[in-house]
């Protein structure tokens, strides 16, 4: 029995060497990301935390001021929910959740790194007035999700810049 546990897993490990898999290993930023700092109007908001822990997690210190080799300034994090169908008795039976960040990487002279981009998903939701309690949690979860595909997308962006560059 041992033995076919250990072909199982073997295989399994083949398997998906073969397909090309490997672990999500922490971003490459450029070497002017060093000392960063953030400029958000919410920095607790989910957004924020996520892009602070994936650049910790890359090596990134955050500083304010003259100490900063880079500047990420991140003016729009917006969520949004609109309407989609309204039933019968006039209650909204779908929405969509849209989450639209927008940003930009400077230098510390000032000099983009990254110009302006503009990131935004979005998720469609059916609303089942039985389970309202239900509800809410499943658009808490969706705008924590939302905030994790972008903050992703983001790091992914930053990752694009050339090291020689600012």
């Amino acid at each position: 029995m041992p033995y076919r546990l250990l072909a199982g897993y073997f295989s399994l490990v083949l398997l998906c060497t073969g397909c090309g898999f490997q672990l999500r290993t922490d971003a490459e930023l450029p070497p002017q990301m060093s000392r960063t700092q953030i400029v958000i109007d919410d920095e607790y908001s989910p957004l924020a935390r996520k892009v602070r822990v994936m650049l910790e997690q890359s090596g990134v210190q955050f500083v304010n001021g003259e100490q900063a080799t880079a500047i990420l300034e991140i003016p729009v994090n917006l969520v949004a929910t609109d309407v989609l169908t309204i039933g019968d008795n006039a209650r909204v039976q779908e929405y969509r959740i849209s989450h639209t960040v927008r940003f930009r990487l400077l230098g510390a002279d000032g000099q983009e790194l990254i110009g302006w981009q503009n990131l935004r998903q979005a998720r469609e939701v059916s609303f089942d007035e039985q389970k309202i309690l239900a509800g809410s949690r499943e658009q808490e979860y969706l705008e924590n999700e939302l905030a994790e595909t972008l903050s992703r997308l983001l790091i992914a962006r930053l990752e694009s810049v050339p090291a020689g560059s600012g």
